[in-house]
């Protein structure tokens, strides 16, 4: 099947099979890194434009790497050092941007909905890096990527996310695409970041840390986004970790074979523990890896696939 979206926007407008479709691609990307030359010409020719208005490390370099990997030109564009410093509106940058060539724009941006309003006024096609709480979709890709490389399916897998709820992109994205890929989803943290509209999506609220984690065969922890915090939702970090924290004690309380994730930065000694975080159970590195196959595969699949291969 083709791929037939100009934009990736998020998660839950895509299907089953479209989301099988670029971790398919996206298996097939990875195999380039065993190479002595991790290039393909697939992307010659195009420019690929990283917008971000909020601060990124792994995404933006991720989403750098993997458009070089395609051979496509990487413009960097620097919010700080631009007229945007002046004042110059989102879609004036745009179009300024537009107009020197740009063949997909890679956006972050702290508002929800951002990347659906540039969709609808340019040409480039536009991948949504993170806006504010809504979704992160490449982010929930890789993280089902990762999964499904490590435990070969996802029917009857229970994934626990753990952490700010309310506040996490990844946590939506996550659920949006795990769900629809047939894995049974809780998600856990304090109650005051749990948001009950939740359940209409067909995941389980709790706010035990021993039940949310019994039995679990993925756990995702979300670091606490005290940037996007507008009220004391909880009484202390210190507090938090004592209830919260992801510890050695109490990953025992999951299955022996349990995978530990975390989309990064780490707030080591807040959400989870240095042994867990570096231990036998965590891919959160690999998620890192994976992260620049998925992204490649997002790229080629919006160009077109086979078309421009």
């Amino acid at each position: 099947m083709k791929f037939n979206h100009k934009h990736l926007l998020g998660l839950e407008t895509l299907t089953r099979e479209e989301i099988e479709l670029v971790l398919e691609n996206a298996a097939g990307f990875k195999e380039i890194f065993t190479r002595s030359i991790k290039k393909v010409p697939t992307l010659r020719g195009k420019t690929v434009v990283n917008l971000f208005y909020e601060n990124s490390t792994r995404t933006r370099t991720s989403f750098e790497i993997a458009a070089k990997r395609l051979s496509a030109d990487v413009i960097n564009f620097s919010i700080s050092t631009s007229s945007v410093a002046k004042g110059e509106s989102l879609l004036d940058t745009v179009h300024t941007i537009e107009s020197l060539g740009a063949d997909f724009i890679v956006m972050r941006h702290s508002c929800p909905g951002a990347p659906l309003l540039l969709a609808r006024k340019c040409r480039a096609a536009v991948i949504n890096a993170g806006d504010g709480p809504h979704e992160h979709p490449t982010q929930g890709l890789l993280d089902a990527y990762t999964i499904k490389e490590k435990k070969g399916r996802f029917e009857g897998l229970k994934v626990v996310i753990l952490g700010d709820i309310t506040h996490s992109r990844v946590a939506r994205s996550n659920i949006w695409a795990l769900t629809k890929l047939g894995a049974k989803i809780t998600v856990a943290g304090p109650n005051t970041l749990l948001p009950k509209p939740f359940e209409k999506l067909g995941v389980r609220l709790c706010s035990n840390l021993q039940e949310a984690i019994k039995d679990a065969d993925v756990i995702n922890i979300l670091r606490i986004q005290m940037e996007r915090q507008r009220a004391n939702l909880f009484p202390s970090i210190r507090e938090y970790t004592l209830l919260y924290g992801l510890t050695e004690e109490r990953l025992k309380w999951a299955k022996k074979d349990v995978l530990i994730m975390h989309p990064g930065p780490i707030n080591r000694g807040v959400e989870i523990s240095q042994p867990v975080a570096d231990g036998e159970h965590s891919v959160i590195l690999e998620q890192v890896t994976n992260g620049v196959a998925v992204r490649m595969a997002v790229l080629y699949l919006l160009s077109g696939g086979e078309e421009n291969e």
